[in-house]
Parts: structure tokens; sequence; C-alpha cells
């Protein structure tokens, strides 16, 4: 590892700081270096609040030596207005003399312009410095800005013969989960920032689909219903958090729970992505049930999925989703259960 990468690697540390709170931002790291000593570090604390940089260049107690060092972002600087100004001003009017930078931004109001702004300002940049880890932080980011959909995760839990349920009409699921593992399922749930099931799951597990043992924010509750048959005393309609209703029939929308119409006699699985991206939504969590998570998988519609697989035996049932995947998933195991994790971004 050079030099270069030795601290761009430090940047991808402060970048994770941000994972709870920048979204819909990036997560950004930022390190200032002069003569091979660090004096200043900083990364995206908050959506709306400074950037990386700029929290770096104060952290600097000796401001003077910023025109003497090189400062390190794992992202393209901004070069735009928005919510703060361009950090490409800020980097010319400190003189920093060198930047380099991780990636380059693929949002389309920054996109190479930040990096195209210093040079014609008379800075050194290098660009591409652990370009593959700075972009894998901001997969979801990036899949947002390029996709033009959210980041989309497929998760379920499944017996070690391939069911995700008994057979019933009613009552509780089978829980494949144990105390321990759920406490992972909420940790994803805190991770995204809205999370989708079908009719039949909300009417037979009734499913609070909050974060209960984990801490963060809770993820909006999505649900399909096309024809509202589902009975409003269900735990996704207790008001605790937005819940918003896919359906095909016009109905007034109440305190926390908004009804959004689709066109179900086309493919309604575009028209959710087009109706997240449009409201800013940058992550969907898809937890059920077969048929709903089934769709996406034979759409192509994943960047990620985690399967739980429980060493409990039900012998019939629901079947879990076929997942044809050519490639090897990673393993890991957790609290007895096994954990096979497949990603699209490389």
């Amino acid at each position: 590892m050079n030099e270069d990468e030795k601290y761009m690697s430090r940047c991808l540390q402060l970048a994770k700081n941000g994972y709870s709170h920048a979204a819909p931002n990036p997560m950004v790291g930022a390190v200032i270096v002069h003569h091979h000593r660090i004096i200043g570090e900083g990364y995206h604390i908050r959506c709306g609040e400074a950037h990386a940089e700029v929290n770096a260049i104060r952290s600097v107690k000796e401001p003077e030596l910023l025109r003497e060092s090189t400062i390190y972002v794992s992202l393209e600087p901004c070069s735009h207005y928005g919510k703060t100004p361009p950090c490409a001003d800020l980097i010319i009017e400190k003189q920093i003399p060198r930047v380099v930078v991780g990636c380059v931004d693929p949002f389309s109001k920054v996109s190479g312009r930040g990096i195209q702004k210093l040079r014609d300002a008379g800075i050194k940049v290098t660009v591409g410095v652990l370009e593959k880890e700075c972009l894998r932080l901001n997969r979801r980011f990036i899949t947002f800005n390029v996709s033009k959909r959210p980041y989309i995760t497929l998760k379920w839990a499944e017996s070690s013969d391939g069911f995700i349920d008994l057979e019933r009409t009613s009552g509780h699921p089978y829980s494949l989960s144990n105390p321990l593992t759920q406490m992972l399922v909420h940790k994803k749930r805190a991770e995204n920032k809205s999370i989708l099931v079908g009719r039949s799951t909300a009417q037979l597990d009734n499913p609070s689909l909050t974060i209960r043992s984990w801490s963060g924010n809770h993820p909006i509750r999505l649900v399909i219903d096309r024809y509202l048959s589902l009975p409003p005393h269900l735990k996704l309609f207790d008001k605790e958090v937005p819940t918003w209703i896919f359906t095909e029939k016009e109905c007034a929308s109440s305190s926390n729970r908004e009804y959004i119409q689709l066109d179900f006699q086309h493919d309604i699985l575009p028209q959710i992505l087009e109706i997240l991206y449009k409201r800013n939504i940058q992550s969907l969590l898809v937890e059920g049930g077969r048929i709903l998570l089934q769709s996406f998988l034979d759409a192509g519609l994943w960047d990620e999925i985690f399967i739980e697989k429980a060493p409990a035996l039900l012998r019939s049932g629901v079947k879990a989703p076929e997942c044809r995947i050519q490639e090897m998933p990673e393993i890991e195991l957790h609290f007895g259960h096994t954990f096979f994790h497949y990603e699209q971004f490389h």
C-alpha cells in the first residue's frame, strides 16, 4: 500500500461513520496531510450539514499549513450549490495545492465538474485511488443516481429443507429466526429507507416492520393491497410509522397512511420503483412473501440478497423463492444460523 492508498483508506474509515445519517447524500471521508502527517480529518455527518472536506478543513489547527498540504477525499468534491456551498470552491479558496480523489461522483450535477474546476484553478488532482473500494462504499447512492431506482435488497429466512413457512390460512408465522438473528433483521431494516411486503404477508403474519431490536430510524412501510382488502386493525396501520399502500383504487390518505394508485394491468414493480425514485427513497428492503420476492428475482431487480438458513426442518409448507444465481455467495455464520449473501455491485 503506497502513501496515497494509506490516506485514502483512512478516508473510507471516516466515511463509514456517516452510515446512519448521511443518506440520501453519499458517505464521504476527508483527510488533510502536511509533510506525511495528518493535520485534519472529517466526514459527512448528516444530510444538509457540512461536507467532509469542510469538516476536515475546520479541524486544522494551523490553517496556514493548508497551502502546503494534500487533501484526500473519497468522493469527488462538489462544484454546485445545494444545501451547502461547493467544496471545490473552498479548496481553491484555501489554496490547497493537491487533491487526491477516490472516485468520480455519478451525480449529474457533480460528475467530473468538481475535478475540472480544481484543475482549472491550477490544483494538481489525482483520481482513482482505491476507486473500487470508494465506489462500493456508496453503491446505494450510485445505483440510485445511475439506475434511477432505489437500491434493492431481498431478504428471507428459510428452513434447512427450503421452506419459509408452514401452509396456513391464519395464525402466526413459523419463526425461523432466533432472537439474536432477529436482531440482525432489524439492523437490516434500520439500514434501509423503505420496506415492502405483499398483501398475504401483511394479513397472515401481521408484521409491524419496525426496528424494535435495533437503534435507528424506522423504514417507511410499503404494502401492496390491490383491492384494499386488508383489515384496519393490522400493525401496519398502527400510525407508529408512515405506511404507503399501493392499490388500484382511489382512496383519500389519512394520518401516517398514504394510498398510491397503480395500474395493475401492467407490471407494478417498475411503477413502484419509479414512485420511490421520484420521492427520493434511495433504498428498498423486500421482506416477502414468496410471490413478491420471486417476482423481483425473476425480473432481475435486486442488488443484494440475504438468505438466513435455519437448522429447522419443516418438511412441507411454503417453498422458499428460487434463487438461480450462478455466482458463489459470501457465507457467514451468526448465532447458529448460516447466512448467504449475494451482491451484484462490482
